[in-house]
């Protein structure tokens, strides 16, 4: 007889008479088997969680850069990289008006970033949640290089994950972000990088559900080269169909998790301009044959495109018309803070202007994931472009 389920031949064939209640016994251990790590409450949970983030008409702020990130933003606008001049910023972007809570539904915190208080002793996590706007943080420990590979890399952080997980946990943290890098050109990304950073988010992402925070995946694909838009189809599909076989692999529960990609886009130095509608039907499907229906939502990260660019991109996506079963919304860090950086100076009294402009490009990016963006002035700070060569936090 054959069976539908090969683990369900390799149990119950080679035997010439098997009773009912054996063979029910077997097939209940084998349903136990799937995500045995996880209560039906710490699901419920995250599942919550997880479509919480993306509520329509709301997205993530990545307020995660590291100590040398940060410091790279202030350099133009000559503020010194300080713990009190990094403080002061961040309660800038937590303390904006009540009104950010309409477009913003998570904050990715980094490490230092995530103990901090603000002028009245009250924890950021707390002024965050206050808001209704749910926690995050960064948990991995930046890239490293892939030996054996020409000029790959890898993330690194598993080792003592669990226990900084619960931690993150205990006090306030209800979703997680891990950034996996890869690269297009010169036979990249290899089938090791691909293999070794799909296999290391799926780590991820288990560690962090059994700790009770919503894994975001991100594997994102630079846009640094010449490559046009059909090679980033194929990068972005291959790379995005091993991730969630590693995923199901390690019994992660998707209804649990979010995926944090780049939008399918030609590298920076391509010669050939392609349209927002373009990248909109690329992105999409690819999704489409990829990313399967259980997970809630993608958030978008900006990958150093413009401000204004990165928003046309996300409503044009949403705009598109097609089977779109996820919800597609945005985890922005230069794409919302960019201009706010320009507006703020470091000064005290140009805080409730940095506040303004954050505010409104937190509108602009709520409307956008709904396919209701109208445009802006092209000529403004937004406009400028933020791609970083290599790029990392």
């Amino acid at each position: 007889k054959s069976y539908s389920n090969p683990r369900h031949a390799r149990f119950l064939s080679g035997s010439k008479t098997v009773g009912l209640s054996s063979v029910i016994r077997v097939i209940s251990n084998l349903q136990d088997f799937s995500m045995p790590y996880l209560t039906e409450e710490q699901k419920r949970e995250l599942a919550q969680n997880a479509r919480a983030i993306v509520a329509p008409g709301k997205g993530i702020l990545a307020a995660d850069e590291s100590t040398g990130t940060i410091g790279k933003r202030f350099g133009p606008i000559n503020v010194e990289n300080n713990e009190e001049n990094r403080r002061l910023y961040r309660q800038l972007l937590f303390t904006t008006d009540k009104e950010m809570a309409n477009y913003i539904s998570g904050v990715i915190l980094f490490d230092e970033t995530f103990w901090q208080k603000a002028d009245d002793g009250r924890r950021f996590v707390d002024i965050i949640r206050d808001l209704g706007i749910i926690a995050g943080v960064k948990v991995d420990k930046g890239v490293v290089p892939l030996l054996g590979t020409n000029d790959e890399c890898t993330t690194q952080g598993l080792d003592d994950l669990g226990k900084r997980a619960k931690h993150y946990y205990d006090h306030g943290a209800r979703f997680a972000k891990w950034r996996c890098v890869l690269k297009i050109g010169d036979g990249r990304p290899s089938y090791l990088a691909v293999l070794e950073n799909a296999n290391v988010l799926a780590r991820y992402a288990s560690t962090c559900q059994l700790n009770g925070l919503v894994p975001i995946v991100e594997p994102e694909i630079l846009t640094d080269g010449s490559h046009d838009l059909a090679a980033c189809v194929e990068a972005s599909q291959r790379t995005l169909a091993a991730v969630y076989k590693a995923l199901h692999d390690h019994n992660v529960y998707l209804e649990g998790t979010l995926l944090k990609p780049n939008m399918v886009l030609p590298g920076v130095d391509c010669p050939t301009k392609f349209t927002p509608e373009q990248v909109a039907e690329a992105t999409v499907t690819v999704f489409q044959r990829t990313l399967p229906v259980a997970v809630p939502g993608v958030t978008f990260l900006s990958g150093g495109q413009s401000e204004l660019v990165a928003t046309t991109h996300l409503n044009a996506i949403n705009a598109y018309q097609a089977t779109k079963p996820w919800k597609l919304t945005f985890s922005y860090g230069r794409a919302l803070q960019a201009s706010v950086l320009q507006a703020w100076q470091g000064k005290p009294e140009n805080v409730k202007a940095a506040q303004a402009v954050f505010l409104h490009r937190a509108k602009c990016n709520g409307l956008a994931a709904l396919g209701k963006y109208e445009g802006e002035d092209s000529e403004s700070t937004a406009a400028k472009d933020l791609h970083v060569s290599n790029y990392t936090y």
